[in-house]
């Protein structure tokens, strides 16, 4: 018979457990986290985090000692680390109900490191020429300013040379740990989401912890819920590393 704890999990079926069944393959978060009030991109409205059941009131409901706790979030599709698709930028393009997993799900990774440029235009012809199929990670660690003004100002991004040659390497999706993939001040183009999204590659914009990645040898996943009429949604990105 198998023997429960107090919060009604049994002892081999408890969350701490599921690490130790899968030694092999580790996770590493590259998303961050969604507050109340908190801002991803200036100008666009920040999330609301609210109870629409409260654990007080499903006591009143369910009776004492019996509480569920039932969130309501109201926040703009871009918030924390989203991924974008086609229909992001183009009225033609598919929408994220149309995203095939192929592109997202457990996708075989690369990290390009861009630490201490501004403008990347991934000249590197010998790493591009492993990541067809492959998530390209664009690390500048500028993810480190996360949580202030800097955040916003000066960001590193991609240019549309770095684009087309994303291109046509063939890669499965784009990543990047900064404000936006595109150059940002003085100018309302966006080179690089049009590139790209034009090719049916999405874009995950606002990633972390990259610097705990190594260079290859993972795979990288950011789903995001399947939603028809919206080019962009809030991911929980991570990368999957064996041994």
């Amino acid at each position: 018979m198998l023997r429960s704890d107090e919060s009604g999990f049994s002892r081999s079926h408890r969350p701490n457990s599921l690490s130790r069944m899968n030694t092999a393959e580790r996770h590493i978060d590259l998303s961050h986290v969604i507050e109340h009030g908190m801002v991803t991109y200036p100008g666009l409205p920040t999330p609301k985090v609210a109870d629409h059941l409260s654990r007080s009131a499903a006591e009143e409901i369910y009776g004492p000692g019996i509480t569920f706790q039932i969130g309501l979030i109201t926040m703009c599709t871009n918030t924390g680390t989203y991924l974008d698709v086609p229909f992001h930028r183009y009225a033609d393009g598919h929408d994220l109900s149309e995203l095939t997993l192929d592109r997202v799900a457990s996708v075989p990774a690369l990290v390009s490191d861009q630490v201490g440029r501004r403008v990347i235009d991934l000249a590197d012809e010998e790493e591009l020429a492993t990541a067809a199929g492959c998530a390209v990670l664009i690390r500048t660690d500028h993810s480190n300013h996360w949580g202030d003004e800097s955040y916003f100002r000066d960001h590193p991004a991609l240019d549309a040379t770095g684009a087309q040659r994303l291109v046509d390497a063939g890669v499965a999706c784009v990543g990047i740990d900064t404000l936006n993939i595109d150059a940002t001040e003085g100018t309302g183009e966006r080179p690089v989401h049009s590139i790209l999204l034009a090719a049916g590659i999405p874009i995950i914009e606002h990633l972390t912890n990259l610097a705990e990645l190594p260079s290859s040898g993972f795979r990288f996943t950011a789903v995001p819920p399947k939603i028809t009429g919206a080019g962009t949604f809030t991911v929980r990105a991570y990368a999957s590393i064996r041994g």
